[in-house]
């Protein structure tokens, strides 16, 4: 194993903070009405594989970067749609959940939550950092070849 670059370990960082971040939003909802909902408990088993799978491409970036970006890049997409249902529930359920009817008068079309708003843009550059991966050639160079005269 090669000492990682700063590509790698940025990399590994920031599925670190993401998965520090998806544990803090879905802390405390697991066992509750949240979990059993039709809409919101496929919602958390999302976000809580995702969240397992950012472990999984944090420890596999320092040896397979691709499958690990790959899996971080998956784990990305399975823990956005909690925190857009945090943030905009209503038109979440307008777009996913036609026919949906709220069982309390809805305030606000969009609320602040501090913790769902920092891990979507956590998110955001993860996937981006994924997607970047592919961009990168990590192939040893080629030799080459001899002139002949």
């Amino acid at each position: 194993m090669r000492k990682p670059d700063a590509g790698k370990a940025f990399q590994a960082g920031n599925f670190l903070l993401c998965f520090i971040l998806a544990l803090q939003v879905t802390n405390g909802l697991d066992g509750t009405e949240f979990s059993g909902g039709w809409l919101t408990g496929p919602l958390l088993s999302m976000a809580d594989i995702g969240t397992l799978l950012f472990i999984l491409a944090l420890v596999l970036t320092f040896f397979f970067p691709r499958v690990a970006a790959v899996i971080g890049l998956v784990s990305s997409l399975l823990c956005v749609p909690l925190c857009c249902f945090f943030i905009a529930p209503v038109p979440f359920a307008y777009v996913f959940a036609p026919g949906h009817e709220f069982k309390v008068q809805q305030t606000a079309v969009f609320h602040w939550h501090t913790w769902p708003v920092v891990t979507l843009f956590a998110a955001a550059l993860a996937s981006f950092l994924c997607v970047r991966r592919f961009a990168v050639t990590d192939h040893m160079p080629r030799p080459r070849r001899a002139r002949l005269a």
